[in-house]
């Protein structure tokens, strides 16, 4: 962070990652109610409420099970190629959506649209979660 200014013009915002409560435990028990989700977002919302990493690449925002159900009540599922629907749970800085499709692979909006087109970014929640770290820790 030290030289995080200098860098990119401007000084760094609130980072965090906010871990479960337990009422974060009940809305992850409500969204999975609400909808089939895969295991790995199950799990990790069983550590962690959210995440706000606004200086990290574009930025990296985990959505609370809460308002991925409150979004999904909205919006519906996404479609994701040739996979069952997927559910966003994040999105990035740029209004781009992160979304889990029943196979476990993350998939990234190409437009900050719900209707738009999807890609593959991460064949997991864990892989998708390394690749954070990786950013955090300055190594892509």
């Amino acid at each position: 962070m030290s030289s995080f200014a200098r860098t990119r013009g401007y000084p760094p915002g609130q980072n965090v990652v906010a871990l479960a409560t337990d009422e974060s435990h009940a809305a992850t028990g409500a969204l999975v109610d609400l909808t089939p989700i895969p295991s790995d977002l199950t799990t990790l919302y069983w550590v962690m409420r959210e995440a706000s990493l606004p200086d990290v690449w574009y930025g990296y925002f985990i959505h609370p099970a809460s308002t991925v159900a409150e979004h999904f009540r909205a919006y519906g599922s996404v479609r994701v190629d040739d996979e069952p629907p997927g559910i966003v749970f994040g999105s990035d800085g740029g209004g781009r959506l992160f979304a889990v499709a029943g196979s476990g692979r993350v998939w990234r909006s190409t437009t900050a649209s719900w209707d738009g087109d999807f890609e593959v970014t991460a064949a997991s929640i864990q892989e998708f979660l390394e690749q954070i770290g990786r950013r955090v820790a300055g190594r892509t």
